[in-house]
This record gives C-alpha cells, structure tokens and sequence, in this order.
C-alpha cells in the first residue's frame, strides 16, 4: 500500500463558500457589463489570461502529483537532511521552487500534505513545515510572472517577458523569501531540533508526462510574454494523456481547478477592474504614494478584498511603481485568510492530510512575517532603482 499522502481532494476549494462566490462574481461582471461595456471588456482582456494560466499550471501540478515527482522530492528530502533545520531549509527551496515554476496556488494544494508527511515521518513537530509552505509560497510568489495570478494581471501594463521580470524581481523577492523563513523558521525553533526517526522507503516516481510537463511550461512562463494558452494546452494535454494511465478522472480535474472559486474571483476582479477604470480614485491614491506607501495600500487592498481583485482594481491604469505594488499584493496576503486562494487552498490541503492548520496561528506568523518581507523587498526595489 502507498504511504504517500492523500492529496486527491486537497486542491478542491469548491463548496458552499465557492458557488456563492462564483454567484457574486456573475452577478458583479453583469453589472459591470451593463453599466459600462466597455470599461468591463477591457478588464476581462487585463484578467482573463492569468485565471487561464493558473488552471493549467494546476493540472500540470495534478499530473506532477500523480507522477510522484513531489512526494520523491519530500522523501528525498526526510533521508538526506541530518537534521530538523536541514530539513527545513531544503523544504524552503523546495516550496520557493515549486511555486516559482508552477504557481503558489499549486504549491499550498500538492506540497502542504507531503511536507506534513514528511515531518510525521521523520517524527518531527509539523509546524515549521505547514505554516512554511503557506506563508512562503505567497512571499515567494514574485520570482516569475505565472508564480502569483496577480503579477500577470500587473504586468499587463509593462509587456515584460518571464526573464525580464525575473531580472528586475529577483533579488527583492529572494530579499522576501529568505526573510519569511527566518520568522517561520525562529518562530518554531524548537520543533526543529526534534530526533528523527528512520525514514520508510519512497515509491519510486514516474519520469514521464510529469516531468516533461514541468519542463514544458517553465521554458514557457520564461520565454513568452503571453504564456497563459501555450501552459493551459500543457496542462490538459498532460491531463488527458494521464487519464489513459492512472486513476485521474475529469471529475478530479475540475476539483483540481476549483472552477466555481476561479470563476467567482475573475467574476469580481472584472467588476473591480471596471470600476477603475470608470473611477479615477484608485490611480489618484497610487499617484500620490512613494514607493513604500505603494506595498502598503496593495497588502491594505489584499486583505480586505483578496489580491486578485485587489491587483485589478489598482491595477486598471497603469501604476506609477507596479513593482511596489506586486511586493504588497503578493507578501500582503500573509496577513489574515481573505489575502488569497492559496489560504484556502492550504486549509484544505492541510485538513485532508490530518493535519489541524490554525488561521489564527498563521495570521499571528504573518503579521510578524509580512512588514518584515515587505520591508526587505521594498528596500532592494529602492536600491536596485527598481519601483
């Protein structure tokens, strides 16, 4: 029998809380559609490619899962770290990696059940690795344009490709990641110098329609500057092709997707974005904040109506500091479970691998980790002459 963790219902974020949300983005872009049709055909053109985007990036993640490729990776990690803060750091990279190539919504949905796998394995305490892989994967979200929904919707603007943006970003967001794992990492030092126990023997992983998949879109998000299409045909392509081999259904796919919440938010960043561009308010706020103030009122905006909304909101005309902005849309989130998908994603992901994630605990983390972040980052824009 597998010893891999059951990670086939952790990325479905439906339910209840997703059709009502799916309900009020309908209603929000019918409106905006009535109101002003322009306006809402204009934000649908800013926002349609990243929702398309992370529901490849998801599938790719799906058929990643099914290949073993993350649980190899947890096990590879439990044998060869000698010790609890080894372990950890080599968790970090892995989380930064993972969500850098394939999203941070990917990240929290397939990781989170194999780093708690992984601690209990080693009989470690699992919250340094838990409480990581959220609050990391949303700081480290600013590496490449498809790791973090709203850097494609920012980025809208700028017409960067995925090296470019990597050129500009790279040390503010390594500045944010090394950071967050400094707060996690001595928040929970004692479950870090736990004694490990022997690790069992991995599965083997699958080197196959996984691993081209990963490779597949990573040149892409790289290389293109307009990646959603090309990463959503791999990811159904993948798909597909795993359906013939393996217990993947089309069912689980769309589980995996989320569509009822990725609907209910584009649903909403369309009304939003519409609202910006009928309403200068928003463009006159970001105009009169410096480059701090700017990560401040994207973190403020996060919480308050998640990022992705949030991004096209502010994002509707051009901003004067985008890349200010991304540092507060995507490390803001750490603040409180309203910031971003991936909070959701993570609760879920957590509970089906037995797990008891606490929103209050990791909000607690957050509001120490995040200022922090966001300073670090922030500080490198500024002396990199980046904004």
């Amino acid at each position: 029998m597998s010893d891999r963790p059951d990670s086939k219902t952790a990325p479905d974020a439906t339910g209840r809380l997703g059709w009502a949300l799916a309900a009020v983005g309908c209603g929000g872009t019918l409106a905006a559609a009535l109101l002003s049709p322009d306006g809402a055909r204009s934000a649908a053109a800013q926002d349609w490619s990243p929702f398309v985007l992370v529901a490849g990036l998801l599938l790719v993640g799906l058929v990643a899962d099914e290949d073993r490729l993350f649980s190899a990776a947890g096990h590879a990690l439990a044998r060869l770290a000698p010790n609890g803060l080894v372990l950890y750091v080599g968790a970090v990279v892995l989380i930064v990696s993972v969500t850098t190539v394939l999203n941070l919504d990917t990240s929290v949905a397939f990781l989170t059940p194999i780093l708690v796998y992984t601690a209990r394995n080693r009989g470690e305490g699992e919250a340094p690795l838990l409480y990581g892989c959220l609050l990391l994967s949303n700081a480290g979200s600013l590496l490449l344009p498809g790791s973090n929904l709203t850097n494609l919707i920012v980025l809208g603007h700028l017409h960067l490709s995925g090296g470019q943006f990597l050129g500009h970003m790279a040390p503010a967001a390594i500045a944010a990641a090394l950071v967050t794992a400094l707060v996690v990492g001595g928040a929970e030092h004692r479950s870090l110098r736990t004694t490990v126990a022997p690790v069992s023997e991995p599965e083997r992983p699958v080197l196959g329609v996984g691993l081209v998949a990963v490779g597949a879109v990573t040149v892409l998000v790289l290389v293109l500057r307009s990646p959603a299409a090309p990463v959503a045909a791999v990811g159904v392509v993948a798909t597909v092709v795993r359906t013939f081999s393996s217990e993947v259904s089309p069912r689980r796919a769309l589980g995996v997707i989320g569509l009822p919440v990725l609907v209910g938010l584009f649903g909403v960043a369309v009304a939003l974005g519409t609202l910006g561009r009928a309403w200068s308010g928003p463009a006159d706020l970001l105009s009169h904040l410096d480059t701090w103030g700017t990560a401040v009122a994207g973190a403020f905006f996060s919480v308050v109506v998640n990022n992705l909304p949030a991004a096209s909101l502010l994002a509707a005309r051009v901003p004067p500091r985008p890349l200010a902005l991304l540092v507060g849309l995507n490390i803001g989130p750490n603040l409180f479970v309203t910031g971003s998908l991936a909070w959701l994603l993570w609760l879920r992901s957590a509970k089906s691998a037995g797990a008891r994630p606490s929103i209050a605990k990791a909000s607690r983390l957050g509001v120490v980790a995040a200022p922090l972040s966001m300073a670090a980052a922030v500080g490198v824009l500024a002396l990199t002459g980046s904004h």
